[in-house]
């Protein structure tokens, strides 16, 4: 299973035209922080000890390859920069691209490394050795759908600090395509050396055992001041464990722990809970291309059949917001005035008796327990929709097999991204028709034309008009239904500060981070 699908590794949306277009430089807020208290000025020094989901069976030291642990993805991410990062003004910014420019036909891009980026090692960074890791991460089972439209021979250096990017189609977010999997590592790094090989980032890899990691202040980082000392990654299979450690104060922070975790925690003066809003979408996919689901009208009646309300509540036990069926509730480009879907069961049982939908039949919807709300978003999914009359039995697989055997290709079942402010995000990624990792196998012409119109699109405002457009029909038509939107939940001691409280990948930005201690 893949963490760049099931985590973090893009946060976007629409970005104005004159950052897109324009040389693009500072000046941005590269993260949004939990506030530090009343006048703090950032502390040097200490060590934070950070813990993070994984398996040991499932660890892997390849910033290209396919990593399932969160753990190591955060590792990964404090010692390999890439291009550009989440930000919140706007909300593309600059690493270890300092700036980029587009052709007038948005098919060119041409990228500017930052002055100063050094590997750990002290060697300069270079564009070739940028070219070598894109065309790398391009050769990857996924790498289609991580630079989707830009092909490895496509990918070159224009001397020393320049990388040209050029699109099969016209694209006028591609800088926000580059926040992926865009590690860099040193020209022609053996896959033997992965594991130690010198990175960018703010910390230098002091250790790894296990799973385990100790992370050092790269005291010449380009990107600015690291406020610590180090930083200790501690892996644990179960977010319980994980709170429990916390709680216990054998670590400083529990990241991406979940909501029964934060609701123990409420009454704990000396635990903080960082919320990020609109981190993590949970819907239902249901198979548009054939099978039991492919009528839109049976689509639209489980759509309607769904109590948000109660999900949300019981479920997220309130740490989320209801959702409309459109997976990029946090883009700017985000359709608001497209009404809220709401709860009728007169409707649906109207559209189910349509569409001649068999009512007798009892229907599998699959899931796993990957993450804390998932299997449970199933079962009472189950309970609300036999109230329109559908019997949908919940079956429970091993995460192996679900994303092996189900994940792309079940009739019923459900799916989670962990980043949810872009909609051209999961248009380009999930619902274009040739895009690799289509859930539903939903082909829609009239979707296909308008994202299309949409990535030709140089102005901002006329762009955000044709992305709202391109919602309306994944509303109408697509095969998700997105009932709810989870918050994101670190919990955090007392001593901590500034912690990131962006969606997605912005989480694992810790470099502003600090220890009023």
């Amino acid at each position: 299973m893949n963490l760049n699908r099931r985590q973090v590794l893009w946060a976007g949306g629409t970005t104005g035209a004159a950052m897109l277009l324009a040389a693009c430089g500072g000046g941005g807020e590269s993260s949004a922080k939990s506030p530090a208290k009343g006048n703090e000025k950032p502390r040097p020094g200490g060590t934070l000890r950070v813990g993070a989901l994984g398996r040991a069976s499932a660890i892997t030291r390849d910033p290209h390859g396919t990593q399932a642990n969160e753990s190591d993805y955060l590792i990964i991410s404090l010692v390999h920069d890439t291009l550009t990062v989440p930000g919140t003004k706007p909300n593309t910014l600059p690493r270890l691209a300092a700036r980029w420019q587009a052709s007038d036909d948005l098919k060119t891009w041409r990228f500017t490394l930052a002055k100063g980026a050094k590997f750990h090692d002290g060697t300069p960074v270079t564009a070739a050795d940028v070219v070598w890791s894109l065309k790398r991460l391009r050769a990857t089972p996924s790498g289609a759908s991580r630079l989707p439209g830009i092909k490895a021979e496509n990918i070159k250096a224009e001397g020393d600090d320049t990388v040209v990017l050029v699109s099969d189609y016209a694209n006028a977010e591609l800088p926000l395509l580059t926040r992926l999997t865009t590690f860099v590592l040193k020209k022609d790094t053996k896959d033997a050396d992965l594991g130690k090989a010198p990175g960018t980032g703010p910390f230098k890899l002091d250790w790894f055992r296990s799973g385990n990691a100790r992370l050092v202040r790269n005291e010449d980082w380009y990107g600015g001041e690291v406020h610590l000392d180090a930083i200790e990654v501690k892996i644990f299979e179960s977010p319980q464990a994980m709170a429990n450690a916390l709680l216990a104060g054998q670590i400083d922070v529990a990241s991406n722990v979940g909501a029964v975790a934060a609701r123990t925690a409420e009454a704990r003066d000396d635990i903080q809970i960082v919320r990020r809003p609109n981190d993590m979408a949970m819907p239902m996919v249901m198979r548009t291309a054939d099978g039991p689901f492919a009528d839109a009208k049976v689509r639209e009646a489980l759509r309607l059949a769904v109590d948000r309300e109660a999900m949300v509540k019981q479920v997220l036990s309130g740490y989320g917001t209801v959702a409309n069926d459109i997976l990029g509730t946090g883009d700017p480009a985000y359709a608001k005035d497209i009404p809220q879907r709401a709860r009728d069961l007169v409707k649906a049982k109207q559209l189910l008796k349509d569409a001649g939908f068999d009512t007798s039949k009892t229907y599998r919807l699959l899931t796993t327990e990957d993450i804390a709300g998932l299997a449970e978003s199933a079962t009472l999914f189950a309970s609300q929709v036999r109230e329109a009359g559908v019997k949908v039995e919940v079956v429970k697989q091993e995460s192996a097999t679900f994303w092996d055997k189900t994940w792309l290709k079940g009739d019923l079942y459900t799916t989670y991204w962990g980043t949810n402010d872009s909609v051209v995000f999961f248009a380009s990624k999930t619902m274009v028709s040739d895009s690799g990792q289509n859930e539903a196998g939903w082909k829609d012409t009239a979707f296909d034309a308008t994202y299309r119109k949409a990535m030709g699109t140089k102005d901002a405002a006329a762009r955000t008009t044709v992305l709202q457009e391109l919602q309306r029909i994944e509303f109408d038509r697509s095969g998700y239904l997105l009932w709810g939107m989870a918050d994101g939940i670190d919990l955090a001691g007392a001593a901590v500060r500034d912690l990131p409280t962006l969606p997605g990948y912005g989480r694992v930005q810790l470099e502003q981070a600090w220890l009023a201690r």
